[in-house]
C-alpha cells in the first residue's frame, strides 16, 4: 500500500467512514511495512479524544458499563470509539466477541465504532496493538474513546498507562474492599464504580472500599480523591453520576498539568515497547541468533558474565 492510498484510507475515516476506520485497525493488528507509514500519517491527528479505560474482576459488568457510558456520550452528541479486549481463541487466535454482542444496541450508531481486539497471548489485559489501534480512533475524530480490558482478575494494569482515565468495576458478593487493595486498583483507579447496586450487600462494599481508601491514601500536594460512584448499567441509573465524576477527573488532569504529563508518558512507554520489539526481533535474525549463541556459551562456561554479555550483545546493534 502507497503512502498515497494509506493519506487516502486516513481521509475516509476522518470522514465517518468505517470500513476505513476498520482497515486501518486491521494494518495496525497485522503490523505490516505500511504500520511506520501509517504511524507518520496518523501523528499530526491525534491528541484530542479523552481515552477512557475500563477494568475490574470478570462478572462485575465492564461490557454493560461500557454500554452505558456510550450511551451517555452519544446523547452529548460525541463520537464514540470502543474497543473491547477479548481473550484470544485458543483455536483461531481470534477475539471472542463477546463485548460486540453485548453492545449489540450501538451496531447500527454511525456515531460508534466497536472493535474487538484479540489479546494474542498478550498479559496484563490488553493486546499489543491496542495502543495504535486508540491512535486510529483518535486521528479518525472520536471524541471519547473506551477501553475494555479482558478482566482477567489481577493483572490488567496495562490500562493506567494507556488511559487518560482508569475507571475500576466492582460488584457486590464479589469479594470485600480489601480485594481492591491485594489487585492493587487503589493506586491506579481514578473513579470506583460499584456496579450491580441493586443487589444486596452495596452499601457493606462500598464501607470496605472507602475503608481501603482510607488506609492506603498518600497525600502528596494536590491529590485526586477517587469518587465511588454506584450504579445499575442494565438500567442505566448511575449513568449520570458516573459522566459527572469522569468530566470532574478530567478538569483536575487539565488543571493540574497531569494530562499532558500522562500523555507524555504513554509516549514513553509506547517508545520504548516499538524499540524493544526491533531488538528483539533483530536478534531473533541469522546474525543476531549466531552472536547470542556464541556468547550463551562464554557465559555456560564461565568465560564471560551475563551482564557483560549482554553489553557486547546490544553494542552489535
Amino acid at each position: 500500500m502507497t503512502i498515497t492510498d494509506l493519506a487516502s484510507l486516513v481521509e475516509q475515516a476522518r470522514a465517518g467512514r468505517v470500513r476505513a476506520v476498520a482497515r486501518l485497525i486491521s494494518l495496525v493488528e497485522d503490523d505490516g511495512p505500511e504500520l511506520r507509514s501509517l504511524s507518520a500519517e496518523l501523528a499530526p491527528l491525534t491528541g484530542r479524544a479523552r481515552v477512557l479505560g475500563l477494568t475490574g474482576p470478570p462478572g462485575v459488568g465492564k461490557s454493560t458499563s461500557t454500554s452505558m457510558l456510550v450511551s451517555a456520550f452519544r446523547a452529548r452528541d460525541l463520537r464514540v470509539g470502543v474497543l473491547a479486549i477479548d481473550p484470544s481463541s485458543p483455536f483461531s487466535g481470534g477475539a471472542l466477541l463477546g463485548d460486540r454482542i453485548r453492545m449489540h444496541d450501538h451496531t447500527v450508531d454511525a456515531g460508534v465504532f466497536i472493535r474487538s481486539m484479540a489479546t494474542r497471548g498478550a498479559l496484563g489485559g490488553l493486546a499489543t496493538a491496542t495502543p495504535q489501534a486508540v491512535r486510529v480512533l483518535d486521528a479518525a475524530g472520536f471524541d471519547v474513546v473506551l477501553v475494555e480490558t479482558v478482566g482477567v482478575g489481577q493483572s490488567e494494569m496495562d490500562v493506567v498507562a494507556l488511559a487518560d482515565t482508569t475507571v475500576v468495576l466492582l460488584a457486590p458478593g464479589m469479594g470485600d474492599g480489601i480485594q481492591a487493595a491485594k489487585a492493587g486498583i487503589l493506586e491506579v483507579a481514578d473513579v470506583f464504580v460499584v456496579n450491580k447496586a441493586d443487589r444486596d450487600g452495596v452499601d457493606q462494599t462500598v464501607r470496605d472500599l472507602r475503608h481501603a481508601l482510607s488506609l492506603g491514601r498518600r497525600e502528596l500536594g494536590p491529590s485526586w480523591r477517587q469518587p465511588i460512584v454506584r450504579t445499575v448499567a442494565t438500567t442505566g441509573e448511575g449513568a449520570d453520576e458516573l459522566l459527572a465524576a469522569l468530566d470532574g477527573h478530567h478538569e483536575w488532569l487539565v488543571a493540574q498539568g497531569e494530562l499532558e504529563a500522562r500523555r507524555v508518558r504513554r509516549a514513553s512507554r509506547e517508545i520504548e515497547a516499538i524499540a524493544v520489539a526491533s531488538l528483539r526481533a533483530r536478534l531473533g535474525g541469522v546474525r543476531g541468533g549466531e552472536v547470542l549463541s556464541g556468547l550463551a556459551k562464554q557465559v555456560a562456561a564461565g568465560e564471560t558474565d551475563p551482564y557483560t554479555a549482554a553489553d557486547q550483545l546490544t553494542k552489535g546493534f
